[in-house]
């Protein structure tokens, strides 16, 4: 059974740095693409960071970009979200999810396996 952990969230000031990572279990299938999304209190659950099985050209939502950074090994069947110059604006659950397939995707409803989720929350 595919299982994904999330680690290293917790309670940062504004400006601060966190790292997230997501840590696969159960794999049964090759190629895979893994994706992070957050949700905030009353809002919808959005896009934040995907990459693919090669690591190359990932994807990032607009909020994040430049200042968010995902990575992965596949050996460890892991990936990683690298949070720096944190906003009040970026508090919410971060949930790490993977589809079998080469490439991450933006879209939810693309991912077969979700982690339960980390809480993040940047003071200001």
């Amino acid at each position: 059974q595919v299982q994904l952990v999330e680690t290293g969230g917790g309670l940062v000031q504004a400006g601060g740095s966190l790292r997230l990572t997501c840590a696969g279990s159960g794999w049964s299938f090759l190629p895979y693409g893994m994706g992070w999304f957050r949700q905030a209190p009353g809002k919808e659950r959005e896009f934040v960071a995907a990459i693919g099985w090669s690591g190359e050209m990932p994807l990032y939502g607009d909020s994040v970009k430049g200042r968010f950074t995902i990575s992965r090994d596949n050996d460890n069947i892991t990936a990683y979200l690298q949070m720096n110059r944190l906003k009040p604006e970026d508090t919410g659950v971060y949930s790490c999810a993977a589809q079998s397939g080469h490439w991450g995707s933006r879209r939810t409803n693309e991912y077969e396996y979700w982690g339960q989720g980390a809480q993040v929350t940047v003071s200001s």
